[in-house]
C-alpha cells in the first residue's frame, strides 16, 4: 500500500491497497478510500466514503466539519462517487442531521479553492471553477458548469446542462439547460454550447429555444408561459424543464429582458 511515512492513518480507516496516500496527509475515523484514488500532500479526509480513482492534487478537505452552528458532531459523511479531481485548497463538508449525507456525483472537476457546504447533492461530470462557493443543501445538475468566483445560495437548484458565468451571485434557481449571469444573476439564453457538446438533438434545442421565447420573451406571465407549453406537443427536456418550474422553492431566475439580451442566445 503506497501510503506515505509521514501521513497520519487513523486506525478504522480503510484504504483500498491501490490507493496512493501522499506526504503530511491526515486520513481520519469513518473513512473508506476506494480502488486507485490518489490524494495528494496534506489532504485530510474524514468521515467520508471515496469511490474509485478520485483525484485529490494537494490541501484538499473532505469530509470536515459543516459550517453550521446547529451542527453538535453527529455521525454524517460525504458519499463521493468515481474519477472527480479535487484541485488545490477544494473544501467539501460532511452533512448535518437535515440529510446526514453531503454527496457527490462521478466525473466531477472542483477547481482551486471552490467549496461544496454541508447536505449539497452534486450530479455528475460537473465543473466549479476556481473559488466558486456552494452554500449549505444546494443542489447542482449532471454536466452543470459553474465560473468562477460564483456564490450560490443555500437550498438553491443549479439545473442539469446549465452554465453560469463567473462573478454571479445565485440566489434563486437556474434552470436546467440556461445560462446565467450577473450579480443578482439572471438567465440569459440556452447554454447552446454546452447543449451541443451534450449530444442533444436539433429538434430539442429548437423545442427548448421556443420554449425559453415563451417563458421569458413573450410577456406573459410565468403561470400563463407554463400553461401554455403544458398545452403543447413537448420534449422530454421541455418537460424537464416545466417540471423544475413547477417544483421550485426559492423561485427561478427569469429572463433578462433589457436591450434583446437572452434573445440572441436563444434564437
Amino acid at each position: 500500500m503506497p501510503i506515505h511515512p509521514s501521513a497520519v492513518i487513523h486506525p478504522g480507516a480503510h484504504i483500498d491497497p491501490t490507493a496512493d496516500i501522499g506526504p503530511g496527509c491526515v486520513i481520519g475515523p469513518e473513512t473508506v478510500i476506494g480502488p486507485g484514488c490518489r490524494v495528494g500532500p496534506h489532504c485530510v479526509i474524514e468521515h467520508a466514503v471515496l469511490g474509485r480513482d478520485n483525484r485529490l492534487v494537494a490541501s484538499a478537505f473532505v469530509g470536515t466539519p459543516p459550517q453550521d452552528l446547529k451542527y453538535a458532531g453527529e455521525p454524517t459523511r460525504v458519499v463521493m462517487g468515481d474519477r472527480n479531481t479535487l484541485r488545490e485548497g477544494v473544501t467539501i463538508h460532511r452533512g448535518t442531521t437535515a440529510t446526514a449525507e453531503t454527496r457527490i456525483g462521478s466525473g466531477g472537476l472542483f477547481m482551486a479553492f471552490s467549496h461544496v457546504a454541508h447536505d449539497c447533492r452534486v450530479g455528475d461530470d460537473v465543473i466549479l471553477a476556481n473559488a466558486t462557493g456552494l452554500a449549505g443543501h444546494v443542489t447542482v445538475g449532471d454536466r452543470a458548469v459553474i465560473s468562477a468566483l460564483v456564490g450560490v445560495h443555500q437550498f438553491v437548484r443549479v439545473g442539469r446542462l446549465s452554465m453560469t458565468s463567473a462573478g454571479s451571485m445565485i440566489g434563486k434557481d437556474i434552470l436546467p439547460f440556461c445560462l446565467a449571469q450577473g450579480d443578482r444573476a439572471s438567465l440569459r439564453g440556452l447554454n447552446l454550447v454546452g447543449l451541443r457538446r451534450a449530444g442533444l438533438a436539433p429538434a430539442a434545442i429548437r423545442a427548448l429555444r421556443n420554449a425559453y421565447r415563451t417563458l421569458f420573451l413573450r410577456g406573459l406571465r410565468l403561470e400563463e408561459a407554463v400553461k401554455t407549453l403544458r398545452a403543447a406537443p413537448s420534449t422530454p427536456e421541455v418537460a424537464e424543464l416545466l417540471d423544475f418550474i413547477a417544483s421550485a422553492k426559492r423561485g427561478i431566475l427569469r429572463g433578462a429582458r433589457a436591450a434583446g439580451v437572452g434573445e440572441e442566445a436563444a434564437a
